[in-house]
């Protein structure tokens, strides 16, 4: 009877690309459910798709025009309004959230998705539920690239 050698197994290299793909899906599904969750408690939101799938679909796109919006605008607005920022402390950001989900709803409308915020307080409310349940989402998904980068920073070793 021959020796029992450990089963090895190989995975092949991850491909950059792939990685940006899927952390880019994670994050808009995520934030998509985010929106859902917001239009079930918020009053002020609406979202009136003629099935499932188009429900869901308005969902996915009203979170890509989401994200966009937060990736290109929400920099330029802490950047020149730091010292509002840091008056308020912090507090401002809620008001500026709350602007920007407006301008989500507008966006939207333009582009005859049918998603609309009626009233700064349900953006308001809507922005937080989103934020809050987005950042619930990534906590339950891996970021392994996240990760890799803050283990290399506090690796000491040579």
């Amino acid at each position: 009877m021959g020796s029992v050698r450990p089963l090895r197994i190989q995975l092949p290299r991850s491909n950059p690309a792939l990685n940006n793909v899927l952390r880019f899906l994670v994050r808009t599904v995520a934030t998509a459910v985010g929106l859902w969750v917001a239009t079930a408690l918020v009053s002020g939101i609406t979202v009136s798709g003629s099935g499932g799938w188009a429900t869901a679909l308005t969902f996915f796109a009203v979170a890509v025009i989401f994200g966009a919006v937060n990736a290109v605008l929400k920099p330029v607005i802490k950047v020149l309004g730091c010292l509002f920022y840091v008056a308020t402390f912090w507090l401002i950001a809620f008001v500026v959230n709350a602007l920007l989900f407006l301008l989500v709803s507008a966006l939207a409308g333009a582009l005859t998705l049918p998603f609309h915020v009626e009233g700064f307080w349900s953006a308001f409310w809507g922005a937080i539920i989103v934020s809050v349940v987005s950042w619930a989402i990534s906590l339950l998904v891996p970021d392994t690239q996240r990760r890799a980068v803050e283990f290399r920073r506090w690796d000491l070793g040579p």
